[in-house]
């Protein structure tokens, strides 16, 4: 599979899935300066192991590194460029921050669908499909997973690509 060069690509899927791994290999296969942008925030011990191990897992590979948990969109446009394969890792957990620092999720959400069209780096985004278990039994769990899904149905309907990861295999959903 390759890197789509006409629109964003989407890339969702449930945890442990493969989709992290199977965004980075298209970004790799794309010939293009490989940038990474890590959205997730280190709160507990746990989350700084997965944050390490990932960073080891692109080790020597030739990525660039961006953490950036909130202002996605600057990032991006900072970054933006045709030269450039710019992987965002993940929606869920920049969803995650937006929440707990009580920013406006729509105006979030319609700053980013705003600049997809005119983006001309190769974008990536991977996220986790939180929409197929049951209802989260508390508020902010579904609405969490409110969000979530909204983010997705605008970045899709923005991307030339959509894939879906289940143990380790991409199914091709749009493009």
């Amino acid at each position: 599979m390759t890197l789509s060069n006409v629109g964003p690509t989407l890339v969702l899927g449930g945890a442990r899935s493969g989709k992290s791994g199977f965004a980075e290999r298209l970004v790799e296969g794309s010939g293009l300066s490989m940038h990474y942008v890590a959205t997730g925030r280190a709160f507990d011990e746990e989350m700084r192991d997965r944050i390490v191990h990932h960073q080891a897992a692109r080790q020597g590979k030739g990525w660039t590194t961006h953490e950036e948990p909130l202002d996605l969109v600057g990032l991006l446009s900072h970054i933006d460029a045709p030269e450039h394969a710019v992987l965002v890792d993940c929606l869920t957990l920049w969803v995650t921050n937006l929440m707990m620092e009580g920013r406006d999720m729509a105006a979030e959400f319609a700053t980013l669908a705003a600049f997809l069209p005119g983006a001309r780096a190769r974008l990536v985004f991977v996220s986790n499909e939180v929409g197929l278990g049951i209802v989260p039994e508390n508020r902010m769990a579904r609405e969490f997973r409110d969000h979530a899904g909204r983010l997705h149905q605008i970045v899709a309907e923005k991307s030339a690509e959509v894939y879906f990861v289940a143990a380790g295999l991409p199914l091709k959903m749009k493009g």
